[in-house]
């Protein structure tokens, strides 16, 4: 079994939420690479014990760090407690992300649902997704 790499992203209104459901799953956490936005990989390291490579906070950049990571092949899921009842300042980035995880074909989960069904599925650790080809794209006339 391969090490598999997660990005843990939750908005401020949703951070205790995604501590809580981490804690939940974290026999399942230890098995991951675990990437995070600023203070939630703080709280995930403080409250956990878990190693966390922290990037910037989401306002400052840390979303597109992330989105950075998945165009790169370093993210192989992504899970973004985000808060869809608070506008947010920086919801360009967070447009941008979710985008580029679709893009590169990444699982996402936005709540925990879906976080929870994504990380008890079987094919977990032996899903291999496809990654797109984007040659024709990159070598079109324009």
């Amino acid at each position: 079994m391969s090490i598999k790499r997660i990005a843990l992203i939750a908005h401020d209104n949703k951070k205790k939420e995604l501590v809580e459901w981490t804690k939940i799953h974290l026999a399942s956490m230890q098995k991951w690479e675990i990437y995070a936005t600023g203070t939630t990989g703080r709280l995930l390291a403080d409250e956990l014990g878990l190693t966390v490579h922290r990037l910037h906070s989401g306002p400052l950049g840390g979303d597109q760090q992330i989105g950075a990571l998945i165009a790169e092949g370093m993210i192989d899921i992504l899970i973004f407690f985000w808060d869809p009842l608070e506008p947010l300042p920086h919801d360009p980035d967070i447009k941008a992300l979710l985008r580029l995880a679709v893009v590169w074909n990444i699982p996402v989960a936005c709540n925990r649902a879906t976080a929870d069904i994504l990380l008890s599925s079987e094919k977990l650790f032996s899903y291999s997704r496809t990654v797109p080809d984007f040659t024709t794209y990159q070598n079109r006339k324009l």
